[in-house]
């Protein structure tokens, strides 16, 4: 069991009150310094061999893949951890902005590099439509509209009680809440394309963009209010930090260390008890596993009340993540880092993978390439990449045992055709992810990507509570729990925390 100890050791005459955190995700980390930074004593468990959850690290033939998050928005969250610790983050690491955020390539070649320079944008809109530069700047209003109620207003606020939803209801129907991100699009843009290109981002956080909530396109505009940067030498490096200041505050974080249950007592969380039969007494426990398997494997079902397996088995989990990391014995400098590939069928595919379950002969896929920005996460003269391909979870039904290697194949073909000429035989390294992995690394139900899936009845009031509704003292973060997915989301759940989290002299 590794176990990364604070540089002032704990002694028994420490007498904080102790709060104990399931997993080491951005949720987690987040949970743990915010508790520390209000007179907690904290140990975080990692079931697996490194922190970092969803956001660990491979390593392999020289070169460096982050598993997980590439995208760094909404740094200032970031920032407000060190901060809590007397800290610079700029001392730890170093946020490069993107430009452009995204290149957008379709089926047929035409491209679309998409930043928050407003007259660069206006310009790649009027390339594919004139006519939709109006409507594009209208879509844009609207989305900061969105912004200031479903981010400003709302996302760090608890969900805790149903008035708390009815409160904000008049917002949400005069935003058009109730609509789909591809609707609102749709009201504003008329070419396909550029609806395509302004309502792909629920799948940044697990969603469809004709079935997630409106309140999703207050994306468009978090991204223009704070860029989208890369941290150098990887997501890692924001691991490593985070790691850091915990050990700062003199808490610990042990790794190899799996909780099989989190132990209740007169409805209250009392600890939780590890695989290997250890318990580990706790004032108040924090869950950044997966909201679905805290409930149905962590919490007793006698427990129980509200999230019952019942519940938890009739929730709609967000797609799979079929995930190939690779590197090349050469570069490909017209590669962007971030380049997203559109597939020949939008709505028919995505159709595919969140209704049908049905993993189709066709994809679309987010190819990174890190060594755009940071060449030192590869070795001298090579590249390192991820691609990444929405897939349906386990409920479809998929063998991803026989399936991997023919569906690697498939995308390897795809981009040697378009973006990456020659890969073939430039490959040397090779890993594949699929979502039988994440079911059986991160406990992930249904092998999802990200949780619940970001439809409007499973969102802020609806999703599992930031403080239990079943269990008191315990609580929960990450992507499963309000506000959801994708790096602003999660760490906005762990700041959810100083709200509902009783300061520490409570307990003293």
């Amino acid at each position: 069991m590794l176990t990364l100890d604070a540089s002032v050791p704990l002694t028994h005459a420490d007498r904080r009150p102790h709060a104990v955190v399931v997993g080491s995700g951005f949720g987690g980390l987040a949970a743990a310094i915010r508790l520390g930074a209000r007179g907690y004593r904290v140990t975080v468990l990692e079931r697996l061999d490194k922190p970092g959850g969803r956001a660990r690290v491979h390593r392999q033939d020289g070169f460096t893949f982050d598993a997980g998050p590439t995208i760094v928005t909404a740094p200032f969250l970031f920032e407000e951890l060190w901060t809590l610790c007397g800290r610079r983050m700029a001392d730890d690491v170093t946020l490069v902005p993107m430009r452009p955020y995204y290149r957008i390539r379709f089926d047929d070649g035409a491209t679309f590099d998409y930043s928050g320079d407003l007259a660069a944008m206006r310009a790649e809109v009027a390339k594919f439509s004139p006519a939709d530069v109006a409507g594009y700047e209208r879509f844009m209003a609207q989305s900061e509209a969105i912004f200031r109620v479903g981010f400003e207003e709302l996302g760090h606020v608890p969900f805790g009680r149903i008035r708390d939803m009815l409160r904000i209801a008049p917002d949400l129907v005069r935003l058009g809440g109730h609509r789909s991100v591809y609707d609102v699009v749709a009201k504003y843009i008329r070419d396909e394309r550029l609806r395509t290109i302004f309502s792909f981002h629920p799948l940044l956080i697990g969603g469809s963009p004709f079935r997630a909530s409106a309140i999703y396109c207050l994306i468009a505009h978090l991204e223009r209010r704070w860029g989208v940067h890369f941290a150098m030498g990887g997501t890692g490096r924001l691991v490593n930090g985070l790691v850091g200041l915990i050990a700062g505050q003199g808490g610990t974080l042990r790794c190899d260390a799996e909780v099989a249950e989190i132990t209740v007592a007169c409805g209250a969380a009392t600890g939780v008890r590890l695989a290997d039969g250890t318990t580990i007494a706790a004032d108040i426990v924090v869950s950044n596993a997966d909201s679905a398997h805290t409930y149905r494997n962590l919490v007793p079902a006698s427990a129980r009340r509200r999230w019952t397996d019942r519940k938890v088995d009739k929730a709609h989990s967000s797609m799979g993540l079929f995930v190939w990391y690779f590197g090349t014995k050469r570069k490909y400098p017209d590669v962007a880092h971030h380049t997203i590939l559109m597939g020949p069928r939008y709505r028919a595919l995505i159709d595919d993978i969140f209704r049908r379950k049905h993993l189709a002969d066709d994809f679309s896929l987010y190819l990174h390439r890190p060594t755009e920005t940071d060449p030192m996460l590869a070795p001298p003269g090579c590249d390192a990449f991820y691609v990444l391909s929405p897939v349906p979870n386990l409920a479809g039904g998929q063998d991803w045992a026989a399936l991997a290697e023919p569906y690697r194949r498939r995308i390897e073909a795809s981009l040697e055709a378009t973006v990456l000429p020659g890969l073939s035989a430039e490959l040397i390294t090779s890993k594949v992810t699929t979502p039988q992995d994440f079911r059986d690394d991160f406990l992930s139900f249904r092998g999802s990507g990200f949780g619940l899936e970001p439809v409007l009845t499973q969102s802020a009031w609806f999703r599992p509570h930031n403080a239990s509704e079943d269990v008191r003292n315990l609580f929960l973060v990450g992507a499963g729990t309000h506000p959801g997915a994708g790096l602003p989301g999660v760490l906005s759940t762990a700041r959810v925390l100083d709200t509902v989290v009783p300061d520490a002299r409570v307990f003293a």
